[in-house]
């Protein structure tokens, strides 16, 4: 297709994007004397169906409606301090353009008794995925309570006992977690798959959790409030987005912004992008060392020169210089710990997949994806095919579901029916990333949103052993930022730990003062 073609066909899919573009309402269910209006969005191209058939969508998309929202009084006590604070478990409908109902957005938040909501922080929370609940970064980070998620509590039969959370953010600002949709308990009320598929991309979700900041702020009066966003992982992606949309779509002004574990460009973690093994080489590194003594980012500053430096040089002249490929596969093998036969087989690149299996087979063990240094027994130890999961992430899906509808339900008194999905990976097998000439990444909306503001500021946390977004990534977009990102604006921190380096309790400890810096 000639890009003569491909022009009028993006102006097209724009205005169709427009189209379909979402907005939130607080909406309370109706007397069932007043039905509500139509709810079921029409498939393209066909008509409305007669009353009933409208009076059935209406129907069906109330039988889907969530809970009324539950607001209960609490009160942790935690070294030496008492908080009292109003938790709030409810939701918040999206209607798109027309009126017509589209899905329920969950949340849970946590409000300081006695605080001025004018000058009082307040936070919200997204964790990535795409399909992940927020449930992690509140139950392992900065709710009020905390589920122990490492070590002998790291375990599938684990018992999910949550105990008050020291390291709360709670202190410095109010707490909002969101879940996407069909994530935690939100859910889908419009049963078009047009709107799911809107939902399900990067734009329609960046649109839809901006819809939801914004009218949870119009909602509780606290638009006037200092506001900041969390986001982890495919935070990465959402983050800057939101931010960006709020700015200039929704009219809500954002002070700072906190990136965990992120991943910010999809292009370098795959496919023939060379950078994928730049980025991964120091934490691979330090999983191998911290095998033989505690390890910090300082101890990895050489093997960050080798990687950004000589390693990239080799690499770039490829396997048609031989004395190269056998120069840096024999470096990265004595880095990594990886058997020299097959970092030389390899030609030196090494991918996350290829050094989880390899890192201690001699034992039938594989490293975690989400933090290297946790190991776990290979399933399959004799195959040629490495079939296993995740050590150091799956074992933490039945403890942090349990303690999450153990909390909504016992604590905040908010029951919704049906599952909930702390993990639901049909959300990622459905999402559309972005082809072509709109990969998805983030990196343009974050020189956009600073470029905008001067005054916001931008903290990127890290994980040392994180071998699904590798810290070094981070890094080397941070440092491609204009000179208006200086260094009172932008801060870039690595911590021991993987990709829930938080779980650790000295670099969540660490996280926490960082964090309430950045709102100071």
């Amino acid at each position: 297709m000639s890009i003569r073609t491909v022009i009028p066909a993006l102006l097209a899919l724009a205005a169709l994007a427009l189209v379909g573009r979402v907005d939130a309402q607080d909406a309370k269910p109706q007397p069932s004397s007043q039905p509500a209006p139509a709810t079921q969005a029409s498939p393209t191209g066909q008509k409305s169906g007669p009353a009933s058939s409208r009076s059935n969508a209406t129907a069906s998309s109330e039988a889907r409606r969530l809970p009324e929202d539950s607001t209960t009084k609490q009160t942790i006590s935690v070294q030496g301090r008492t908080l009292a604070f109003a938790a709030t478990a409810g939701s918040l409908r999206l209607f798109n353009g027309k009126g017509e109902p589209q899905a329920d957005i969950a949340y849970t938040a946590y409000q300081l008794e006695g605080a001025d909501p004018r000058s009082r922080p307040v936070t919200f929370f997204f964790n990535g995925g795409p399909g992940a609940s927020s449930a992690y970064l509140q139950l392992g980070c900065a709710g009020p309570w905390r589920l122990s998620i490492e070590g002998d509590a790291a375990i599938s039969s684990a018992s999910p006992e949550l105990k008050p959370n020291a390291e709360t953010w709670l202190d410095f600002t109010d707490l909002v977690f969101i879940d996407p949709v069909d994530t935690g308990y939100s859910r889908f009320v419009s049963t078009d798959e047009d709107v799911r598929k809107h939902f399900f991309s990067v734009d329609g979700d960046v649109n839809a959790l901006a819809v939801a900041v914004r009218r949870y702020l119009e909602k509780y009066d606290r638009l006037l409030s200092p506001k900041y966003l969390v986001g982890e992982s495919y935070g990465g992606i959402r983050g800057p987005k939101i931010v960006r949309e709020l700015q200039t779509g929704q009219g809500v002004g954002i002070k700072g912004l906190i990136l965990v574990s992120p991943v910010l460009d999809f292009r370098e973690f795959g496919g023939s992008s060379l950078l994928q093994y730049v980025i991964s080489l120091p934490s691979m590194t330090a999983i191998a060392r911290e095998a033989k003594h505690p390890v910090t980012r300082a101890d990895m500053t050489d093997v960050e020169i080798y990687a950004r430096g000589d390693f990239l040089a080799d690499l770039v002249k490829g396997e048609a210089d031989k004395e190269a490929t056998t120069r840096l596969a024999d470096r990265v093998s004595a880095l990594t710990g990886i058997d020299q036969a097959v970092t030389r087989r390899l030609a030196g690149r090494l991918d996350t997949s290829e050094f989880r299996r390899e890192f201690d087979r001699r034992d039938g063990k594989v490293t975690g994806r989400y933090d290297g240094s946790v190991l776990g027994f290979d399933p399959n130890p004799d195959s040629d095919e490495g079939h296993f999961s995740d050590p150091s992430g799956d074992p933490l899906i039945a403890p942090l579901t349990s303690a999450a509808v153990d909390l909504t339900a016992r604590t905040l008194h908010w029951r919704p029916d049906g599952p909930y999905h702390l993990l639901n990976s049909s959300v990622e097998h459905a999402w559309d990333f972005g082809r072509g000439l709109n990969p998805a990444q983030s990196i343009t909306q974050l020189r956009q949103i600073l470029a905008l503001d001067p005054k916001l500021k931008l903290l990127v946390a890290h994980g040392l052993f994180d071998l699904a977004t590798p810290y070094l990534g981070s890094k080397i977009w941070l440092d491609q930022l204009p000179a208006y990102a200086s260094p009172d604006r932008v801060k870039l921190v690595v911590y021991r730990g993987g990709h829930m380096f938080y779980s650790r309790e000295a670099s969540r400890q660490a996280f926490r003062s960082e964090a309430e810096a950045l709102m100071k």
